[in-house]
């Protein structure tokens, strides 16, 4: 197998779930002939046509709504948000009726939509191009939100999630999108939500980390190696539902658990699974729970060495592993 960047995953799992059902639809902002900023779409309005790749204007509630709308009414869309910075004006769509529609109707409307954003910084894009909005939503009953940190998971989890009778978040880390790389198998089928995967087993510390911040921190469990120590990695994949059994096993066999995420660090995702360890395992511990994460300021500055600064990558993982070694 050839290694794929993170992209053709993704693009891959839309061109094969386009052929496979009819139903599925692709709606967003310059999708169609450009193929989308980030070039996911590549190649599909050709396929299949302006009926099922439909270019919308830039207008992220009407896009959400739209996708709401038509997945209601027996499709199953994929809503394309530009950058996540920008799905704030769909905020009342995706929370308030996308994910409580089922609810509300009594299970007599599900909601078959995935809505994909490129998040995250390290590409020089500023306040709102940068974002990390995760925490956001994983927040909101009904909503699946699941986050690819391989080029296989890409593929198998966007599967997942166009299948699934319920609306997903798919969010991607949009600086991976061509660095990280790794094989594809041809038969790449769904990869079930809610199943954390250890990248890399260890005895010494757990880090936990999801998209762009699991690369890192296995370069970092890299390093660690060569200074004798052991690290277990676990890519969470889904942060909702999140796979708690999973992530507190990991933590129990090592005794220390390092949390990586890239967004703020106060009241960020890491903070829920810092809380569900030192409710569940707080006996298991053999050291404080550590976060590494970016300053509470509003996102990444556009200039590159500020950038660097605000953004955690393997040197400050490798930092926090070094902390909790010492314990």
């Amino acid at each position: 197998m050839a290694d794929k960047t993170l992209i053709e995953g993704i693009r891959e799992a839309l061109d094969e779930e386009m052929a496979r059902d009819e139903r599925v639809i692709v709606i967003g902002t310059d999708i169609g002939v450009r193929g989308g900023v980030f070039l996911a779409t590549q190649g599909l309005y050709a396929k299949y046509g302006p009926n099922r790749i439909l270019d919308a204007p830039l207008a992220e509630s009407s896009i959400v709504g739209v996708g709401i709308g038509a997945a209601m009414n027996g499709l199953r869309p994929v809503c394309e948000i530009q950058f996540a910075d920008f799905i704030h004006p769909a905020y009342n769509q995706i929370a308030n009726e996308a994910a409580r529609m089922f609810y509300r109707t009594g299970g007599q409307y599900p909601v078959p939509m995935v809505i994909r954003a490129p998040y995250g910084g390290g590409v020089g894009g500023g306040l709102y191009h940068s974002q990390s909005i995760e925490a956001t939503f994983a927040h909101v009953p009904g909503l699946k939100v699941v986050i690819p940190a391989t080029p296989a998971d890409a593929k198998g989890l966007l599967k997942t999630a166009i299948r699934d009778n319920n609306p997903t978040l798919f969010l991607e880390p949009k600086k991976g999108y061509r660095m990280i790389r790794g094989p594809i198998p041809e038969d790449q089928g769904c990869v079930p939500f809610g199943e954390a995967r250890v990248s890399r087993p260890g005895r010494d510390l757990t880090v936990l980390a999801y998209g762009m911040m699991h690369f890192y921190a296995l370069q970092a469990a890299e390093s660690a190696a060569k200074e004798g120590l052991d690290v277990e990695v676990v890519d969470l994949r889904t942060l909702n539902p999140l796979d708690s059994a999973g992530v507190l096993a990991s933590v129990r066999r090592t005794g220390k658990a390092l949390i990586a995420y890239e967004d703020n660090k106060f009241v960020g995702y890491g903070a829920e699974l810092a809380a569900q360890i030192a409710e569940d395992a707080f006996t298991a511990l053999d050291a404080p729970l550590l976060r590494v994460a970016a300053p509470d300021a509003p996102a990444a500055p556009y200039s590159h060495p500020l950038q660097d600064a605000f953004l955690p990558g393997p040197r400050a993982i490798l930092d926090g592993i070094r902390t909790l070694a010492r314990y």
